[in-house]
């Protein structure tokens, strides 16, 4: 089969492997994914290297890459639970790997996101999401419901990342919520707490096309945090009487980002990173101090598909409209100059760009 193999950064390559076949409680799925930008410019702490496996996977690059994929299964291993999954059926999967050792006290308590070896389906090994099929741990495998598209199904990866870091904010019903960056997490963010009853919702970003899909899916006010007419802070106080955001979500992971957190953030308000950093940042200290805030962060998701899901088919946490997320559909062949380099180099244009790999190079672009 055609799959996507990361060798490091910068070099992504399009391969022929072998197709998997499902082992005992696995099952087989043909993919749709999302693109994955985490590892274009360094390798992952969570991602094995050429020389030294992963301690779980015991992979060494390339590894397929993907790890925000919905598909359809087409074949079981045995002792997969027909109740909960069958062949023809849509699903999505929970991409994290972890050691699952009774010695792990945080794999033991059911933690997993937190297990000291943490890796991802589609960065540590195991298959990934851009490829023609992956095998996956039926545990892994979630039923998608029934009236989601598959292509909303790839963005339920990202989503349950945003969930888990709305859960851990603090937020409650009737909070004024500050999002700092307008990407794929930032939109999915103001999502979730416009369905969970946020009485305002802010979003700062720089990006024109993101600030309008902003405000197509239910922020109360957008801004362009690089315009000198605008001061993100000073707005957000006009905004909610001078008292500052109940909650802030830093979903951009840059100084001035952070910076612009502290500012706006009420005194003894939450601040959420959900953002990856790859440099150290300076913490303001005396702000965090003078207003009493609580800074937590996330690394991807613990336990919240089932309840997601839930919410999803009951209609509680509506996806009509987020398809206005995709702005492109690519084939495999097309990853890396219509897929990772647009979401770079062309952030007026693109949000969230879904790889079909079944698509042909000759297709017409979607």
């Amino acid at each position: 089969m055609r799959a996507i193999r990361y060798y490091g950064p910068g070099d992504i390559r399009l391969d022929h492997i072998p197709d998997p076949s499902p082992g005992v409680g696995q099952v087989k799925i043909k993919v749709l994914c999302g693109s994955d930008l985490h590892s274009w410019h360094e390798i992952l702490p969570v991602s094995p290297t050429m020389t030294e496996p992963h301690p779980i996977t015991q992979e060494t690059l390339p590894v397929v890459m993907g790890h925000e994929f919905s598909g359809t299964v087409v074949g079981m291993g045995s002792d997969v639970d027909t109740s909960r999954l069958a062949v023809g059926g849509h699903v999505v999967v929970e991409p994290i790997i972890s050691c699952m050792q009774a010695t792990c006290p945080f794999c033991s308590a059911g933690t997993r996101n937190l297990c000291r070896n943490l890796t991802f389906i589609g960065i540590g090994g195991r298959g990934g999401g851009l490829a023609e099929y992956i095998c996956v741990d039926q545990r892994l495998v979630f039923a998608l419901p029934s009236h989601v598209p598959l292509e909303i199904g790839a963005m339920m990866e990202p989503l349950s990342i945003v969930w888990h870091a709305v859960k851990r904010s603090g937020f409650k019903k009737g909070d004024t919520v500050l999002i700092i960056g307008g990407g794929p997490i930032g939109l999915l963010a103001l999502r979730v707490v416009k369905a969970f009853g946020a009485s305002w919702i802010g979003l700062s970003e720089p990006a024109l096309k993101r600030r309008e899909l902003a405000s197509q899916n239910g922020a109360t006010a957008v801004f362009d945090p690089t315009s000198k007419a605008v001061d993100v802070p000073s707005e957000v106080l006009k905004a909610t009487s001078g008292r500052g955001a109940d909650v802030v979500f830093d979903c951009a992971g840059a100084q001035p980002t952070l910076d612009t957190a502290f500012l706006a953030v009420r005194p003894r308000g939450s601040i959420m990173n959900v953002a990856i950093w790859g440099t150290r940042p300076s913490l303001d200290m005396a702000s965090l101090t003078a207003k009493e805030v609580i800074l937590s962060s996330v690394l991807g998701c613990d336990r919240v598909h089932a309840d997601m899901l839930n919410a999803v088919a009951e209609g509680s946490f509506p996806v009509d409209g987020m398809e206005s997320l995709i702005t492109r559909r690519i084939p495999l062949e097309d990853l890396v100059e219509k897929g990772i380099k647009a979401l770079l180099h062309e952030k007026d244009e693109h949000v969230k760009i879904l790889v079909y790999p079944g698509l042909k190079p000759t297709s017409v672009e979607l």
